[in-house]
């Protein structure tokens, strides 16, 4: 399968570098010319469990460089996402799809937007990864990957993908509604991103105190109480399996602790955020997450000027 990743940070290169191993045809693109060059030069570098091995890959900057292609995995940040999907719709074939791995919720609909709802493939990935530097990172966690179509219904195409995802070692099934599973991931993503930012923790050692425990905790129920008001149903043991996602992934860097460890925008508006203009949509209250959204959006705006 001919497949570009849009997005050349940790996850679109652990990624690319699994599927490349397994024989796919894979390029990747990015806006950062620095790394687009040491990955062409040196390879991607990934370390694993103490021992590291080099994958050739391929990148580029410029999407003219790729045509044709039939998938565009998209792994750029949110705050991108309308970028990689104009980026996605010249160099998709005709019946080409985009598939959307990223954190937080909006993005399917900014995808379905500009290349049309039947084209648009979500979903969620226990994969962790985190840059170590140019052209190299960690794989820092191994779990299950989910596909379905952001419209209703699976296409064959989920099918297909699944199985390549499968066969490159990245284990993967399918499901006809995506949305529950996404907020399963948002939830997640609510109980760890925005403390391991502000913190400077690893997912990990959010467990090591009561304190941080709890503030999870606070998180999760927020996060439920909103989504029965919009008729999605949660597990009833989110808590746990929160907490064990950030067992199985503890030496890892949140997403949103690696943006703010590099003086970058976070995501914080697409996961934390989301929370609290849906209650604020329901008539909820959910002090937590707006107090969390708001010490984020302090530090954020407050990198040091370089």
């Amino acid at each position: 399968m001919k497949i570009t990743i849009i997005g050349a940070g940790a996850m679109g290169c652990l990624f690319g570098a699994l599927l490349t191993e397994h024989g796919q045809d894979v390029r990747l693109i990015d806006v950062r010319k620095e790394q687009v060059d040491t990955l062409n030069k040196h390879g991607l570098i990934i370390v694993r469990e103490g021992k590291q091995r080099v994958v050739q890959v391929r990148a580029t900057v410029d999407p003219t460089d790729i045509i044709g292609t039939e998938l565009a995995l998209i792994f750029v940040k949110h705050a991108q996402t309308e970028a990689a999907a104009r980026t996605a719709a010249c160099l998709l074939k005709k019946d080409g799809y985009a598939l959307t791995l990223q954190n937080g919720m909006g993005n399917a609909e900014i995808l379905a937007d500009v290349l049309g709802e039947d084209r648009v493939l979500c979903g969620t990935t226990a994969q962790g990864a985190m840059v170590l530097g140019p052209g190299k990172i960690q794989h820092s966690g191994v779990g299950d990957t989910v596909i379905g179509m952001w419209g209703q219904g699976r296409g064959a195409i989920t099918t297909q993908l699944a199985e390549v995802f499968t066969a490159a070692g990245i284990s993967s099934r399918v499901v006809a509604d995506i949305e529950p599973v996404l907020w399963k991931k948002l939830c997640v993503n609510v109980g760890i991103n925005a403390i391991t930012a502000l913190t400077g923790l690893r997912n990990g050692q959010l467990l090591d105190q009561e304190a941080s425990r709890m503030l999870m905790r606070d998180l999760i129920a927020e996060t439920i109480k909103v989504s029965k008001a919009c008729s999605v149903s949660l597990p009833d043991d989110m808590v746990a399996h929160v907490e064990q996602i950030a067992k199985a992934t503890g030496s890892n860097r949140s997403s949103m602790g690696q943006d703010i460890d590099q003086q970058r925008l976070t995501e914080i508006e697409a996961i934390n955020g989301y929370i609290v203009r849906k209650a604020q949509e329901q008539g909820i209250a959910v002090p937590v997450n707006q107090t969390l959204v708001r010490l984020v959006e302090i530090v954020q705006r407050h990198y040091p000027v370089s």
